[in-house]
């Protein structure tokens, strides 16, 4: 009977995003190590990501609402009676360096950039801003010639060393995988063809504005059916577009579906219109067709849509004070937003025309 080997802990408490960028690592370790076991840990409320991933075998989940430091201890606890064979952090913070550097585990990797790096068996340096996908950055803790770019493989091997990491890497990217149960939530929604659109974000300065939503409702085709999506926080944003746009067909589903549902709902679309937030990974994980608006953010941040019909739409102006910076803000540091309202609706329909 063969020897399982130790398992693999992937480390990703951000935020949904992240999550499912995370999910190309999953996808990676199964190409390469089939009978290695992996398991995840997230934050709570984004475990329905990876709980049914048929490349996971256990999530973790840790409540940062709720007892958030004696939680990390009891985690530590837990990694650590796991004898996980390696645990491997994607992110740059103090906490899941804390769990890594102390699991105990013989291969302890992670961004040279995170604060107990020096603890860590194997340190992986981590730029923003050079045009590498988060997904590129992130392959490097599992193998650092991932990260190198196709001129260097070429120069540093054979001709069949780097075609066969170049076709790893393109297996290598984020996949999730909606339940049956989730398939049929959204087989309810989909009759007729339609478009979905995410209008929100969680930061001000990534949303496109609504007045521009509407426009965009205002402009679609009449014979397409438009399906409002997003959390619980995002029902009555949507509701008030919905009511606002005055068009027939247009349905509010916001908070009304999990992620996986969303996710095969989108995968079914003429287009999906979003912005540089959560809705625009969920498509690079199923390859539904999207429009992703980048208002204050660039593509060159490194989290811009892997989906085969991709579309950015960015503002034609030359603006010095575009990117404010790589998250978002609350509002616009320089009060005009201009990064946002000069891009016109126009350039969203080209991309359904394109695709």
């Amino acid at each position: 009977m063969p020897t399982v080997p130790p398992a693999t802990l992937l480390i990703q408490t951000a935020f949904i995003g992240d999550v499912i960028l995370m999910t190309a690592l999953l996808e990676y370790l199964h190409h390469t190590e089939p009978a290695t076991p992996v398991d995840v840990l997230v934050r709570r409320g984004n475990e329905s990501l990876v709980a049914g991933h048929p490349h996971v075998r256990h999530v973790l989940i840790w409540d940062k609402k709720h007892r958030k430091y004696a939680a990390l201890w009891d985690l530590l606890r837990q990694i650590r009676a796991a004898h996980y064979g390696r645990v491997v952090t994607l992110q740059r913070f103090a906490s899941t360096g804390f769990l890594t550097a102390f699991s105990r585990a013989p291969e302890r990797v992670g961004f040279s950039k995170n604060p107990l790096s020096g603890f860590f068996t194997r340190r992986v340096p981590h730029a923003i801003g050079d045009g590498t996908h988060e997904v590129e950055r992130n392959l490097r803790l599992l193998n650092e010639e991932l990260g190198m770019k196709n001129e260097e493989l070429t120069d540093a091997s054979n001709s069949s060393f780097f075609i066969a990491h170049s076709s790893l890497r393109a297996a290598s990217k984020p996949r999730l995988y909606p339940s049956a149960a989730d398939e049929a939530t959204a087989a309810a929604y989909a009759a007729g063809p339609y478009v979905c659109v995410a209008p929100t974000s969680v930061w001000f300065t990534k949303q496109y504005p609504e007045e521009k939503w509407l426009e965009l409702l205002a402009a679609l085709p009449s014979g397409l059916r438009v399906l409002l999506l997003g959390g619980p926080p995002d029902v009555a944003a949507c509701e008030r577009l919905a009511a606002a746009s005055g068009r027939a067909g247009v349905e509010n589903l916001s908070g009304k579906l999990g992620l996986l549902a969303s996710a095969a709902l989108m995968r079914g679309a003429v287009m999906n219109y979003v912005n540089d937030s959560a809705p625009m990974h969920l498509c690079s994980a199923v390859d539904a067709p999207v429009t992703a608006v980048f208002c204050s953010t660039v593509p060159a941040f490194g989290f811009g849509p892997l989906s085969p019909i991709s579309f950015v739409v960015e503002t034609k102006e030359k603006l010095a004070c575009k990117p404010c910076g790589l998250h978002g803000h609350g509002a616009c540091p320089l009060g005009h937003f201009r990064c946002a309202h000069s891009i016109e609706v126009g350039q969203l329909l080209e991309s359904m025309i394109s695709g």
